[in-house]
């Protein structure tokens, strides 16, 4: 029995079927939870008026699928799927000149193509920024705030490099939880014009990355693991940060989302910029069913000296939290 068990984990469609499995429970979880929350709706709406009208909260669990099927297609053509679970919230405290907005967003999705032997990554971040500002007394001014920041990056699971050697694919690991993670603290001045337009402007931040030193004991003399050197866990940056947030509704039922993230380090190359620019479209076909399609483009030269994108399309299901 046991020999039998080792051979099916062997079999090059055993993980395929473990994540049509994983796939299938996701989706009969969210069609179990539809009711649940359309019957809970106007409970919550009674609650919300109950609760200190300063606070405002809201959040989305969103899943996306794409999936594509070959059987002896003469044009050529691969058999893959894949599934994405995202969740968004936001808490906003508004009072007396003060704001304190709070962003914590997550993902994590699966790729399963035919005739490889590894599932991979399509997303994996967990990303949560919290900025308070306070209105300047003059009224002049406008909508201009003093502000401090924080904001908290990193992944959930190992990323690899993936190649082929002799015929054989194979993966070296290069990130893990907490390696690398990205912690920002600063002060400066934040314009609002309301939770959907905003922009924060720091040129005080402090910029801690953290790596497991697995990754850095083994280094090449001169070489850096994400900026931090051999045998170190940690690299220290004082620099100038911008942040921007714009979401507006592009068409009927099509929304365009706006998260920009731009640093620079006074203490070494302050002419090179940091980007982490992200354009999310999303298109509502109903109040559940929802199609994005993502757009991600990240620089940073401690990482790698190239531009970095990433692009996801999907359809699925959208629920509010």
């Amino acid at each position: 029995m046991k020999k039998e068990l080792s051979e099916i984990r062997k079999s090059k469609y055993f993980k395929y079927v473990i994540f049509f499995r994983l796939i299938k429970k996701v989706i009969l979880l969210i069609i179990f939870l539809i009711p649940l929350i359309s019957t809970t709706q106007e409970e919550k709406e009674i609650d919300s008026i109950e609760l200190n009208s300063n606070w405002k909260k809201s959040g989305k669990f969103t899943f996306l699928g794409n999936q594509s099927s070959y059987s002896y297609w003469t044009a050529g053509g691969q058999t893959s799927v894949s599934g994405t679970i995202k969740v968004d919230y936001d808490f906003n405290y508004e009072n007396n000149g003060w704001n304190w907005d709070t962003k914590i967003n997550t993902a994590y999705g699966l790729n399963s193509i035919a005739g490889s032997k590894f599932l991979k990554k399509t997303d994996d971040r967990v990303e949560i920024n919290s900025l308070l500002g306070k209105k300047f007394s003059n009224n002049l001014i406008g909508n201009w705030s003093y502000s401090s920041f924080i904001n908290f990056k990193t992944q959930w699971t190992k990323g690899f490099r993936y190649s082929n050697s002799n015929g054989e694919e194979t993966k070296a690991e290069l990130s893990r939880f907490f390696s690398p993670a990205y912690l920002q603290l600063g002060v400066g001045l934040y314009w609002r014009k309301s939770k959907d337009l905003w922009i924060n402007f720091a040129p005080f931040t402090g910029r801690l990355i953290l790596v497991n030193k697995d990754f850095t004991q083994n280094l090449v003399d001169g070489k850096t693991y994400f900026g931090v050197k051999k045998g170190e866990n940690s690299r220290f940056e004082l620099g100038a940060s911008l942040s921007l947030y714009y979401k507006f509704q592009l068409l009927e039922n099509v929304e365009l989302e706006n998260r920009l993230g731009l640093y620079s380090d006074y203490l070494k190359n302050a002419g090179n910029i940091d980007l982490d620019y992200t354009i999310i479209v999303i298109m509502n076909i109903n109040k559940y069913l929802t199609t994005n399609l993502i757009f991600q483009f990240i620089y940073d030269d401690n990482s790698i000296k190239r531009l970095q994108v990433r692009e996801v399309l999907g359809i699925g299901l959208s629920l509010d939290i």
